[in-house]
């Protein structure tokens, strides 16, 4: 609708804007803020039952200064490699990608993947999937993960377990959010 097709009372309103702008804005973002830091504890909860983390090592998590998102797939070699979870990280940190890193450690794509049937969707990372259903198993160690699959792998397992929804509802969602962090907010909602 355009302006000039507006009547006078609707105009008015429609000048009253920018003040209830003024006024809701701040509010609203702090409420987005204070929703914000839920969800983020939320998703580092999730983080700590997944891994059967005692409460007093999940603060420790926000001293990483790594992307939350990529904390599990730390924690996630580390459990399955016995590499220490702060030599991972700051082997990370050093610039080192969690592809050279699962390599080195002998994590694999076979050790990563998430089962989803045959016929669904596997979103953003339908490619990967395709080489999964198209190789045999006992061939999927030798499939060459990027950073990113690993930490999208690691999430959509967590989630998934954490939340007992099934993988492909959490593939399904992730394509509209840019973290799994939001992704967690979207599917507790």
């Amino acid at each position: 609708m355009r302006v000039s097709q507006v009547g006078p009372t609707n105009r008015a309103w429609l000048l009253s804007l920018p003040f209830l702008g003024a006024i809701c804005v701040p509010a609203l973002a702090q409420t987005q803020t204070q929703v914000s830091e839920v969800v983020r504890q939320g998703y580092f909860r999730a983080v700590g039952e997944f891994f059967t983390l005692p409460p007093t090592e999940l603060a420790i998590l926000n001293e990483w200064e790594l992307d939350e998102d990529e904390i599990p797939v730390a924690l996630f070699i580390a459990e399955r490699t016995g590499v220490s979870t702060e030599a991972l990280v700051a082997l990370r940190r050093s610039g080192r990608s969690w592809a050279e890193l699962a390599a080195r450690y002998g994590v694999s794509a076979a050790a990563l993947h998430v089962p989803i049937p045959e016929q669904s969707s596997a979103g953003e990372l339908a490619t990967l999937y395709q080489q999964y259903r198209s190789t045999p198993e006992s061939g999927w160690a030798d499939i060459q993960l990027d950073s990113d699959d690993i930490v999208a792998l690691v999430n959509v397992r967590l989630l998934a377990q954490t939340l007992g929804i099934s993988p492909v509802e959490v593939l399904a969602q992730s394509e509209a959010v840019d973290s799994f962090v939001k992704l967690f907010g979207e599917l507790i909602h």
